[in-house]
Order: C-alpha cells, then sequence, then structure tokens
C-alpha cells in the first residue's frame, strides 16, 4: 500500500505526533508499505533532513493556518498515486486542504484529530471556542463528516471528542497506538545522561519529558515535588522539553526557584540523551489537564520505568490495570498523592512494577502493534481497485 501522511509540520520542537509519525512510518515500511509525507514546512527547514522518507516541503503557508495553494494542487495532480491520504492533527491547513482536494476522488483519506477535540480546549481557551465555533461548520465538520475513518487512539478520547461541537457526525474509530524501543544501549545512554547532569548521581529522579506548556502540567508536578521533597533530599526533579511558551518557562523556573526545590532543566533531549533520561528515571510523571495518548508515557514504558500521569491523560486506564503505574487528578493534591504513594513503594514492589510497566509497552504500545491496527483499518475502507 501506498500512503501520504499529511501534517502540519516535522519540526520536533513542535511536540504532538511528530515523533510517532516518524516511527510508524518506518514501522510501516518495515511491513513493505511505501510511505511519504507531505508537510507545510519551507523546504530549507533544518529539520526534515533527519527523516528518511520522502517528504514534499510544501510551506511556508500564511501564518499558523499555514494556508498555501500549492497542497491542493499537489493532491488534486497526485491522489490517485496513492491508496490512502492519512492526516494527522485538525484546525490547520494540513487537515482542511486535504479535504478539499479530495473531495469526490476516488482516494479515502483518514484522520487522526490527536486530542484536538477535547472539551478541554474549550473550558481553558474560551476565546480560541469562539472562533473555531465559526470555523467549524464550514471547515473541520465537513474534513470529519467525509472522512473515511477518524481516528481515535482511545476509547476516551473518542467519546471526549463527541462533546466538543455541533453539529458533529464521523465514523470514529478507535486503533491502537505507540512508538517504537529504544534502539541504543540504556546503561549508555544512561552514562552519557547523568554525565551531562552529574548533579543526579547517586539521586532518585523523578522526570517530566514533555513540552513546556500548561496543559502539562509541570507547575503542579514542581509545587507537588518542592512539598514532597522536604523531607527527602535524595530525590530530585529534572523538567526536559522544549519551552512552546517562553513566558510558560519562565514561570516554572521561577517558581522552583521560590519553593527551593531541587530542579534542573534541561531544555529539549534528543536521542541517546532522552533515552538516557528516561533509563536514569525512578520515576516518570506527567500530570497532564488533557493527553489524548502521550508518547512519552509510552517511551517511559518502553524503558521499563513506571509513570505517574493524571486521570485526563486518556490511556491512565490501561496503565493502571496493567500496574505499570498511578493515576490521580490533575492538580497539586492528586500529584503530591502519586509521589508519596510512588516512594512509599516496598522496593521490591517498585521493582516488579518495573517489570509491569516493559510488558504494559510490549502488549499495547509498541509500534508494530500500532501499524497493524492501523493498516487494518484502511484495509477495510480502502477501495479494492487501488
Amino acid at each position: 500500500m501506498k500512503i501520504l501522511r499529511s501534517i502540519h509540520s516535522l519540526n520536533p520542537a513542535v511536540g504532538g505526533p511528530i515523533e510517532s509519525v516518524r516511527q510508524s512510518s518506518a514501522s510501516l515500511e518495515s511491513l513493505g508499505h511505501k510511505i511519504e509525507i507531505v508537510t507545510l514546512d519551507p523546504p530549507d527547514a533544518p529539520w526534515l533532513g533527519a527523516y528518511d522518507f520522502k517528504i514534499h516541503a510544501l510551506g511556508p503557508g500564511r501564518g499558523s493556518y499555514g494556508y498555501t495553494s500549492k497542497l491542493t494542487r499537489f493532491l488534486e495532480t497526485t491522489s490517485a498515486d496513492y491508496d490512502a491520504v492519512v492526516v494527522h492533527g485538525i484546525w490547520q491547513w494540513n487537515s482542511f486542504g486535504v479535504w478539499r482536494a479530495l473531495r469526490g476522488k476516488a482516494t479515502p483519506y483518514f484522520v487522526f484529530p490527536h486530542g484536538m477535540l477535547d472539551p478541554w480546549f474549550n473550558r481553558t481557551y474560551p476565546r480560541k471556542r469562539l472562533k473555531k465555533n465559526l470555523y467549524w461548520r464550514w471547515g473541520e465538520f465537513r474534513v470529519l463528516r467525509d472522512a473515511a475513518a477518524v481516528l481515535f487512539t482511545s476509547e476516551e478520547e473518542k467519546l471526549l471528542a463527541d462533546k466538543s461541537f455541533t453539529p458533529y457526525r464521523c465514523n470514529g474509530v478507535v486503533v491502537n497506538y505507540g512508538t517504537a524501543s529504544p534502539a541504543c544501549d540504556l546503561d549508555s545512554a544512561r552514562e552519557k545522561f547523568t554525565n551531562r547532569f552529574p548533579e543526579l548521581r547517586g539521586k532518585r529522579v523523578v522526570l517530566f519529558l514533555s513540552r513546556l506548556h500548561e496543559k502539562k502540567g509541570a507547575d503542579l508536578l514542581i509545587e507537588a515535588f518542592a512539598q514532597f521533597a522536604r523531607d527527602h533530599d535524595d530525590i530530585h526533579l529534572v523538567i526536559a522539553g522544549p519551552a512552546s511558551d517562553e513566558v510558560y518557562s519562565g514561570v516554572l523556573r521561577q517558581l522552583a526557584s521560590e519553593r527551593g526545590a531541587a530542579v534542573t532543566f534541561t531544555g529539549m533531549l534528543r536521542g541517546d540523551e532522552k533515552w538516557g533520561a528516561f533509563a536514569a528515571a525512578d520515576v516518570f510523571v506527567l500530570p497532564s489537564h488533557q493527553e489524548n495518548f502521550g508518547i512519552a508515557v509510552a517511551e517511559s514504558l518502553a524503558c521499563g520505568t513506571p509513570v505517574l500521569v493524571s486521570d485526563k491523560v486518556n490511556i491512565w486506564r490501561e496503565i493502571v490495570q496493567d500496574k505499570a503505574g498511578f493515576a490521580d487528578s490533575d492538580d497539586v493534591a492528586g500529584t503530591l498523592r502519586l509521589l508519596t504513594k510512588w516512594f512509599q513503594l516496598p522496593p521490591a514492589q517498585a521493582t516488579e512494577m518495573r517489570v509491569h510497566a516493559r510488558r504494559c509497552f510490549d502488549a499495547r504500545f509498541e509500534i508494530r502493534n500500532a501499524s497493524e491496527s492501523l493498516l487494518a483499518v484502511l484495509d477495510r475502507y480502502v477501495p479494492r481497485s487501488h
């Protein structure tokens, strides 16, 4: 099968589904399928060289929406070359442009909303909701309505999407989602990471690795950690990830300083250093206010590192069910309970949970399982003539 994936940007600093697109594309090609990617990045974007797939970089588009007539022209002339088009993300031209070019065409398209229909965004950003309401009826409503299938990464995400905007109609399907196991030696990666941050040696590391955005709840973690660490001088918090909002990043640093917490801000970690952070961590924490999946959660499990998540991370039930971590509310009190629960575990139970973490990853989130799940949906809707 020849598949075209449409995404606004492949810039890793943007976060979101980018790493999973890269990993799953490699997995799909290993299964004998051909993958190409169309993006609204400019052709000379420096991060494009990191990808081994054929990339059609048609940007830059106009503003944050990314409008460019090049996308529809490209799809109108090449759509017959592809068996399916998979759209990643909504609210930008890479989704509406696909709808505009492919409506009425034989090539089906599929949409991953990637949590962008969660009602949390409407509650948190009421002004943006007004703009989205105006755009919805003639924009994303039609994108989702006419898609062969709208792909959700959990049943929770699918249920929440139905509560965001009206009218709402789509063929919603839940598929597996995930990432690849680390391709490096974790012991060496851990050593590389701690060499760069020697203050972590001999400490039990609490790791947060994600974009520094208010929805991720890093401020909750710093507050809870500062309270818990008053009586535990052997633990250290690591905040890793790019700053999607410089103001919020500054707030986090000031908060850590004011609370006198032992916190290291690493910035964005890539490659072996990222895997080394997971391997060095005693536990991974993501107290998000909204998270449709959380690739970093799956990456932590792949390293055998248990996870502490809020019950707004949509895969929290699977984590708890598999005894791969704990879940609680997305507030300071809930995050403090998570830390307390983890650090009060007897060593034997903590070791057992590390085993469960890796088993959870293998059973649910390993990239080959996710690729096969996606292919099963595509096979169901791609015309046999393709």
